[in-house]
């Protein structure tokens, strides 16, 4: 195994993380700001509301785009297991 092929695993790795996870932190990200600044108006401190509304919103995305990253995940680990197939005993 040579370190081009070390460093394109790590990196097609950590590109499939951050694919994987930017939908989910993004509407996470965006909601967070929506609750704090309506708590924030609103003078509600209530800290329970804001977690079930993310809570809530994360569970959503991932039903929406569980489809295509369960898709790109498969894709990855094949190709990997490709990678390993062909470096052979």
């Amino acid at each position: 195994m040579d370190g081009a092929l070390v460093l394109h695993v790590g990196r097609r790795t950590l590109e499939t993380a951050m694919l994987l996870a930017s939908p989910i932190l993004g509407v996470t990200l965006v909601v967070s700001l929506l609750v704090a600044t309506m708590q924030a108006v609103t003078s509600i401190r209530d800290m329970t509301l804001g977690v079930v509304i993310k809570l809530a919103c994360m569970g959503v995305t991932a039903m929406i785009f569980g489809g295509w990253m369960m898709q790109v995940a498969v894709s990855f680990t094949k190709e990997m297991f490709n990678h390993l197939q062909s470096m052979g005993p």
